[in-house]
C-alpha cells in the first residue's frame, strides 16, 4: 500500500507538471496540437522525435537519476524538436535535461544537463560572445601584440612578465568556456584573480620601492603605428561582426524609455525582461547615441548599441594616455593607450557592445580628476550609479588626499541628479527590486559560488571585500596615482571575487587601473621624470625634535 500510495503522488505530481511545467527559454518553443501528426513544415511528429531522444544516452541518464522522471516535447524554431525531461520535485518540477532533435535528418544535434539547461550562454555557441574575437588567430595575435612591447629580453625573470602572463592567461579560461566546459574555465579564473589582486595590494601598500625602467622591444614609433592600426582593426570589426547581447540591448531600451518619459525599471519587455537592473548613469549614457540612432522596438542590430560601445572603449583609451602622460610623459601614456587597445579582453567587451567599457571610463576618469577632491567624487558616484560595485572605491578616494568634504560635495552633486531620475522613472521600491534585490536573488553558474554552492565560503569572501574597500582608506599606502590606481584594482578585483554572476566582460572594470599600476611607474628607459609632489614630501628630512 504505501509503494502504491508513493506511486500515485509521483503520478499526480508528473500529471500536474504537464501542465504548468515549461521549459528554459519557453519563449520560443511550441507544444504541438498532437503528439501523431507532422506539424506544418515538419516531417516527424512528436511522438518519433521522443523516441529519438530517448534512445540517447543523456535521456538514459536522466530517466536513472530518479523516480518519476518525465518529458515534454516541443516544436523549436521550426526546424528541430527540443524534448525536455523533468524530475518531480515536492509541488515543483525541475527540468534536468534537454535534447535537441533535428527534424530534417531525425538525429540529436544537442544534449545538455545540469546549469546548461537553463543556461544557454553556458553552452559553447560560436559567435554568442564576441564573434570573430573568438577565432584563435585574433585571440593568439592580439596576445602577442598584448605582451610583446613590454618583453625585456635582457631580464626574463622580472615580474612584469609574469603579471602579463597571469592576465593573457583568462584566454585559456575563455577557451574552455567557448568549449562548453564550465567545470573547468569557470575555477581557472580564481587563481588568476587572487594573483592580481596580491599583486596590486603588493604595489598599492608598499610605500618605498625602486624605479623599474621601462624598456620597450621596439621603438615608441612602433607602438604609434600598432595603436593606430589596432583602432581601425577594432571599430572595423565591431561595425562588420559583432553582435549586441541583453547588456548592451538593456541600454538601448532604458535611453529610449528614458528620453520618452516612461517607466524604466519594472516596465523592460519580454524579451530583455531583466534589462533593467542597471543604474540610471547606464542608460543617460545611451541617450545621446539612440537618439541619434533611435530603436526600432525590437532587437535587430541595434546601431546604438555598436556606437556607445565604441565610444565607451575610445574614452578609456584616450583617459589612459592622459593619465600616463601626466605621470611619466607622453611614452609611458603611449604604452597605457597600446596596451587596452592590444588586449583581448577590451576587445571582446567590444564586440559583445556591452557597457562594461563605461563602467572603467568613469573609474579611469576618477583617476584622472584625483586632483580635484570633488571632481574623484563625482566620478566615482557616477561609476557606481551605472553599475553598483564602483560605490565601494568612496573610502579609498575620499581619504587618497586632503579634501574630504569636497569630495563629498562632488558625490552629492552627482548623486542627486541620479536619484531624480530613480524617483521619476521608477520609485525608490521598484529601483531596487530590479536592481540590488535581483542581484542577489540570481543565481549563476558562472562563479564557484552557484557552480558547486558555496554558500559560506562565499559570505566570508564578501565580507572580506568589503573590509578591505574600508582597510584600504585607513592603511599605510601610496599616496600617488600608481598606488590609488593599484588600490582601485585591488578593491574591484575583491568584490568581483565575490559575487555570483562573474564572467569575462568585468575585466575590463580593473584592467585600466592595473595597467596603470603595472607600467605607470615605470620610468622610460633613459629619460629623467621631474619627482612627484608625494616623493618630494617623501625626500624631506624628519623634522627636529626639541627635547627639554
Amino acid at each position: 500500500m504505501a509503494r502504491a500510495a508513493r506511486i500515485a503522488t509521483i503520478c499526480a505530481a508528473a500529471a500536474l507538471a504537464l501542465l504548468t511545467a515549461a521549459p528554459a527559454h519557453a519563449e520560443d518553443v511550441v507544444r504541438p496540437q498532437s503528439m501523431d501528426r507532422p506539424p506544418a513544415g515538419y516531417r516527424l511528429t512528436g511522438r518519433q522525435a521522443e523516441q529519438i531522444a530517448d534512445r540517447s544516452p543523456t535521456a538514459i541518464r536522466a530517466r536513472r537519476s530518479a523516480r518519476g522522471v518525465f518529458d515534454n516535447v516541443f516544436e523549436k524554431s521550426g526546424t528541430r524538436w527540443q524534448v525536455s525531461y523533468y524530475r518531480p520535485r515536492g509541488k515543483e518540477t525541475k527540468e534536468i535535461a534537454q535534447i535537441y532533435v533535428s527534424d530534417d535528418t531525425g538525429k540529436v544535434t544537442e544534449a545538455w544537463t545540469g546549469p546548461q539547461v537553463a543556461w544557454t550562454m553556458a553552452r559553447g555557441y560560436p559567435g554568442a560572445f564576441g564573434r570573430k574575437v573568438n577565432s584563435p588567430f585574433v585571440w593568439i595575435a592580439l596576445t602577442l601584440l598584448f605582451v610583446a612591447p613590454f618583453v625585456d629580453p635582457r631580464r626574463l625573470r622580472r615580474m612584469r612578465h609574469l603579471d602579463l602572463a597571469v592576465l593573457v592567461a583568462f584566454g585559456v579560461s575563455v577557451a574552455f568556456f567557448n568549449d562548453a566546459n564550465i567545470d573547468v574555465s569557470v575555477p581557472l579564473a580564481y587563481p588568476l584573480m587572487l594573483y592580481l589582486l596580491g599583486r596590486m595590494l603588493w604595489i598599492g601598500l608598499r610605500r618605498g620601492r625602486r624605479r623599474d625602467p621601462l624598456r620597450l622591444l621596439v621603438p615608441a614609433s612602433w607602438l604609434v603605428v600598432g595603436l593606430l592600426f589596432l583602432v581601425g582593426f577594432r571599430i572595423g570589426l565591431n561595425v562588420a561582426d559583432s553582435n549586441v547581447i541583453d547588456v548592451g540591448y538593456a541600454g538601448v531600451i532604458g535611453a529610449d524609455r528614458l528620453a520618452d518619459g516612461d517607466k524604466l525599471w519594472g516596465a523592460f519587455p519580454k524579451d530583455n525582461e531583466h534589462g533593467d537592473t542597471y543604474g540610471p548613469v547606464t542608460y543617460a549614457a545611451y541617450v545621446p547615441f539612440e537618439q541619434v540612432l533611435p530603436w526600432s522596438g525590437r532587437w535587430d542590430d541595434l546601431p546604438a548599441a555598436h556606437a556607445a560601445a565604441i565610444t565607451f572603449d575610445l574614452l578609456c583609451l584616450g583617459l589612459l594616455f592622459l593619465i600616463g602622460r601626466r605621470m611619466r610623459g607622453p611614452t609611458v601614456g603611449l604604452a597605457l593607450a597600446y596596451a587596452w587597445a592590444a588586449n583581448p579582453f577590451t576587445l571582446y567587451a567590444l564586440d559583445c557592445n556591452v557597457n562594461d567599457a563605461l563602467v572603467a571610463a568613469l573609474v579611469l576618469g576618477a583617476i584622472a580628476a584625483a586632483s580635484s577632491p570633488a571632481g574623484r567624487g563625482a566620478f566615482v558616484a557616477l561609476a557606481g550609479m551605472a553599475k553598483f560595485a564602483p560605490l565601494a572605491l568612496a573610502p579609498l578616494f575620499a581619504t587618497y588626499s586632503r579634501g574630504a568634504l569636497r569630495f563629498a560635495l562632488g558625490a552629492a552633486l552627482a548623486l542627486a541628479p541620479c536619484l531624480l531620475l530613480v524617483v521619476g522613472y521608477g520609485g525608490l521600491h521598484d529601483f531596487y527590486d530590479r536592481t540590488l534585490g535581483f542581484q542577489a536573488s540570481r543565481g549563476s553558474p558562472f562563479s564557484v559560488w552557484g557552480l558547486y554552492g558555496w554558500d559560506t565560503a562565499q559570505a566570508v569572501v564578501q565580507a572580506a571585500g568589503v573590509l578591505l574597500a574600508v582597510a584600504v582608506a585607513f592603511l599605510p599606502r601610496r599616496r600617488d596615482l600608481v598606488g590609488l590606481s593599484a588600490l582601485t584594482a585591488a578593491v574591484l578585483i575583491a568584490l568581483q571575487l565575490g559575487v555570483t554572476h562573474w564572467f569575462y566582460l568585468y575585466i575590463v572594470w580593473f584592467l585600466g587601473p592595473l595597467l596603470i599600476a603595472l607600467l605607470g611607474d615605470a620610468e622610460p628607459e633613459g629619460r629623467r621624470v621631474p619627482p612627484t609632489y608625494a616623493e618630494q614630501l617623501a625626500r624631506l628630512p624628519a623634522p627636529a625634535v626639541a627635547w627639554r
